[in-house]
């Protein structure tokens, strides 16, 4: 079994490719998606887990930071959900890619993130 590598990386640092295919798998936001974990130097980081063919992201976010990038983000609309013209643009440039959420699917319904814990609090806001 391979071990993918993994990349801890903050949101605006991130190639615009992987910004793309990460809007395809969270069309409602990022917010209630964040998992919290302890870095090298023993403090808490909440991020957004992320994960490709090659690689497993975790986008460091606080809960704030992902509510201002959904906002300012013209891809979304104003409740917070991707728009159909970019979910179509990008769901034809990435194909088999990223696994695209269903409208059907209700945001909250994200449940197997590995290895972090699953906390909304933003505790980094500080």
């Amino acid at each position: 079994m391979s071990t993918k590598p993994r990349v801890v990386k903050d949101y605006d640092k991130l190639d615009e490719n992987v910004k793309e295919m990460i809007k395809l798998n969270y069309p409602f936001g990022f917010e209630d998606n964040l998992v919290t974990f302890t870095n090298i130097d023993g403090n808490k980081v909440s991020a957004l887990p992320f994960e490709t063919d090659d690689r497993y992201y975790l986008v460091r976010m606080t809960v704030s930071q992902a509510q201002s990038i959904i906002e300012d983000d013209e891809d979304y609309d104003e409740d917070g959900n991707l728009t159909d013209e970019a979910r179509e643009e990008y769901a034809d440039k990435y194909d088999d890619d990223v696994d695209v959420v269903d409208d059907a699917e209700e945001e909250d319904e994200v449940d197997d993130v590995p290895e972090a814990d699953e906390e909304g609090d933003d505790d980094e806001d500080k």
